[in-house]
């Protein structure tokens, strides 16, 4: 997906409106990517972070952001506000991939992550032909992201116990999917 992978309007939060885009997040956007990225409330679920400064931001991007195969900056009006991503497998399990996303404290609750996930599913399978499946692994202590996934279709397959270590922990993960044949391409 190249540029511009669409746009969702909306009024959410009260008579707020706003235009949700999808792009490719640059080294340019290290000021917004912060915000998000330095927040603890906002890294407690993620792999990475709460980073340090700016420095260890920019690295990131270019080590981890820029060379991802598929990852985009999620922007109200514009500007950045979180990442979303579809990681692929491969060999025997190209035929999944799995979905990630982030988004700034400050916009939770607001529906706008539901919308990105949205516009990804409406585009990935698509994008990706050979794509069957995408998943999601969520914490099941993230009730937010759980309501997410059912919002947009996903369907909760189960819980997977001490699945994976984040940040020193092992913790139990929710596992949610849709298939390619559940969406109106």
């Amino acid at each position: 997906m190249e540029g511009n992978s669409g746009t969702s309007n909306g009024k959410e939060g009260g008579d707020e409106v706003f235009t949700i885009s999808l792009r490719p997040l640059g080294l340019s956007d290290i000021d917004d990517f912060m915000v998000w990225s330095t927040d603890e409330k906002v890294t407690r679920f993620c792999t990475w972070g709460p980073f340090g400064n700016k420095e260890e931001g920019l690295k990131y991007i270019r080590d981890k952001i820029l060379p991802h195969p598929w990852l985009r900056a999620i922007c109200l009006d514009g500007r950045p506000v979180g990442t979303i991503s579809v990681t692929p497998n491969s060999g025997n399990h190209r035929c999944r991939a799995e979905i990630g996303y982030v988004l700034g404290s400050k916009y939770w609750g607001k529906g706008i992550v539901t919308r990105a996930v949205k516009m990804v599913v409406d585009t990935i399978f698509k994008e990706w032909t050979h794509l069957e499946r995408l998943e999601a692994f969520v914490d099941v202590e993230n009730v937010g992201s759980q309501r997410v996934m059912e919002k947009v279709g996903f369907q909760r397959e189960g819980v997977l116990r001490k699945h994976y270590i984040v940040k020193g922990r092992t913790i139990d993960e929710v596992i949610y999917s849709i298939l390619s044949t559940e969406c109106k391409n």
